[in-house]
């Protein structure tokens, strides 16, 4: 090993260590610009010491959770696993990581690595890693001032797809047609995974869905059951484009609140502590990875029972005599997801809903007007808007109709407004965007409530 990745391992070290002493952080970032400013290669070299390989996990939602599912199925076999699992998803990010099990010596201690990737991320990712296999969950409308259109992003990952070496894998979902239409395109046939239950389906679109139209001939799809979003079953009724054959089917899902789902996966039944139809699609992706890597498919189910929510994503917790779970919406289609789930299934009446603008968030807030606000005017109690679009959101809920608090950007008083607001023993639920959520955690840190995200 070149002694200069070993100086820059040393250096990604010595800065995430200062990152976590000084309280600025938790070194799952920072580490990785420095250690790349010392050795540019220095993630391609380290890399190449996993004798398992890597698998890289990219699209719009579900990249976090479905990466710690993976992780559960690899460190099962047993295996030592890096992974980038406070969701750092650039490439920093996974450099952070993987410096994190480095020795001084330059060389990694671990078999295997899962790195969620950030979608405009994954060419660099795959040409540095050289994953055993690439999951591309979905694409949903995200950030447009930074990323552009879905087009771009399936351009994007359709060149990432066709640089893999040729022992690897693209597993990819098939009830999403964006990803349906660059899958057709690869040289090698993807392994496609997918839901099969129309019992679970809505039977048309939302209003905000971000696919609707032939790729090939421009007309309107059909779709015989609408899952998450544009994710389901669709066939062009020209017959120029249909949705994939499944290799791996989930079928006869099974949601109990947002604690636990079930469903059969070509034969084996598989549970997890998950809930909503937005997480049936994580596990089912995570099973396809394990059989495109070979493992045996009662393993699989075996481990992937073993996993809790990741951090801000259905994360649960009590304090004050009350319950509290925590739901991550980034977009339209994740804030629609997440509101008629947790209506629906977890019977939520108390929310305080946080949105931010912030880089990580996308500047351009106006997608709010794309989420199905309406769902919460019929049974839900209170709604406390926060963060630092705070009344942009209490604009958005007048026309919603909803009767909301008066709009706190501090998230401390809107805290403190749910709490003055939700009877002990009851349930309440924080719905944030990204860095909204990672400023509501830091708070629910300080008060003692919840252990910082890097530790978890």
């Amino acid at each position: 090993m070149p002694v200069r990745t070993a100086l820059a391992v040393v250096a990604g070290k010595a800065t995430g260590s200062l990152s976590r002493l000084t309280g600025r952080g938790g070194g799952t970032t920072f580490p990785g610009d420095v250690a790349r400013y010392v050795d540019p290669q220095v993630l391609r070299r380290l890399a190449r010491d996993l004798k398992g390989g890597a698998v890289i996990v990219t699209g719009t939602n579900g990249k976090t959770t479905t990466s710690r599912l993976v992780h559960a199925v690899l460190e099962g076999i047993p295996a030592r696993v890096v992974a980038n699992r406070a969701g750092a998803n650039l490439i920093y990010g996974a450099t952070a990581a993987a410096i994190a099990v480095a020795g001084v010596d330059g060389r990694l201690r671990a078999d295997w690595g899962v790195f969620e990737i950030d979608e405009a991320t994954l060419p660099a990712a795959v040409d540095e890693i050289q994953p055993r296999a690439v999951l591309v969950l979905n694409l949903f409308r995200d950030q447009l001032d930074r990323y552009g259109e879905l087009e771009l992003m399936a351009r994007t990952i359709q060149r990432a797809l066709e640089q893999l070496p040729e022992q690897s894998v693209a597993v990819l979902n098939a009830d999403d047609p964006r990803i349906g239409e660059l899958g057709s395109h690869l040289r090698r046939k993807p392994l496609w995974f997918g839901l099969d239950d129309r019992g679970a389906g809505a039977q048309s679109l939302p209003h905000a869905a971000d696919a609707r139209t032939c790729p090939r001939c421009g007309a309107t799809l059909v779709f015989d059951a609408v899952y998450v979003g544009h994710d389901g079953e669709y066939r062009c009724p020209n017959g120029d484009f249909a949705r994939p054959a499944l290799d791996i089917a989930g079928r006869h899902l099974r949601l109990e609140g947002l604690d636990w789902l079930g469903l059969n996966l070509d034969g084996q039944i598989v549970e997890a502590r998950l809930g909503g139809t937005y997480n049936a699609y994580n596990v089912t992706a995570a099973y396809a990875v394990g059989r495109a890597l070979g493992l045996e498919p009662a393993y699989i189910a075996e481990r992937l029972k073993t996993v809790a929510a990741a951090f801000g994503r259905q994360e649960r917790f009590e304090a004050t005599g009350r319950r509290f779970t925590i739901l991550l919406a980034k977009n339209p289609t994740g804030f629609n997801s997440v509101l008629r789930d947790s209506i629906e299934l977890a019977r939520g009446k108390r929310y305080l809903i946080a949105l931010n603008d912030r880089i990580a968030d996308g500047t351009d807030v106006s997608w709010i007007w794309d989420v199905d606000f309406e769902l919460l005017k019929p049974s839900v109690q209170i709604v406390v808007p926060s963060g630092d679009r705070a009344h942009d959101l209490a604009v958005r809920l007048k026309y919603a109709g909803v009767k909301a608090e008066a709009p706190q950007a501090d998230l401390g008083r809107a805290l403190d407004r749910l709490l003055e607001l939700t009877p002990e023993g009851e349930h309440a639920f924080l719905l944030c965007t990204y860095t909204a959520m990672l400023d509501l955690r830091a708070l629910l840190v300080r008060r003692g409530w919840l252990r910082p995200y890097w530790s978890t």
